[in-house]
């Protein structure tokens, strides 16, 4: 068995299928307070010239969303009724939680407080997919 005590994860970067690159890195610039990184447009996918973007990224503070694109009827979820296609932990919950209110966000939920120790709110982006964001509530160890 190889020593394993080095290996450590760093982040997760969540890619989601939509049907509108721009749309979509717009919605999150506006609604939700990321930054617009870049968009590819796929030239070297065999698409003539200009075509729309294939993949966009958006970034706050330290996370890391990815898009590429796809038609509609080829964009699922894989998530389970009641579930969430992605769960952000976040400091600053309820200033979060104003901040996209006032932008116009569709809250479907929270901020709440959850027995498992987090407080989350919940919201459906423009492409229907169900965002979590939450922040721990246990109490941190002083410094």
């Amino acid at each position: 068995m190889s020593d394993r005590s080095h290996i450590r994860f760093k982040s997760a970067v969540p890619q989601f299928t939509v049907p509108d690159i721009v749309r979509t890195a717009e919605y999150y610039r506006d609604i939700l307070g990321f930054e617009i990184a870049g968009y590819w447009n796929g030239q070297k996918a065999g698409f003539d010239t200009d075509p729309p973007p294939v993949f966009g990224i958006v970034e706050r503070d330290d996370v890391q969303l990815f898009f590429n694109r796809a038609n509609q009827s080829d964009v699922r979820t894989g998530r389970a009724r009641g579930g969430y296609d992605a769960y952000f932990h976040v400091t600053g919950i309820d200033a979060f939680a104003d901040e996209v209110r006032r932008r116009g966000a569709e809250i479907i939920d929270g901020p709440d407080d959850r027995v498992y120790g987090q407080r989350e709110i919940v919201i459906r982006d423009c492409n229907g997919l169900i965002l979590a964001f939450a922040q721990d509530l246990s109490p941190q160890p002083s410094r």
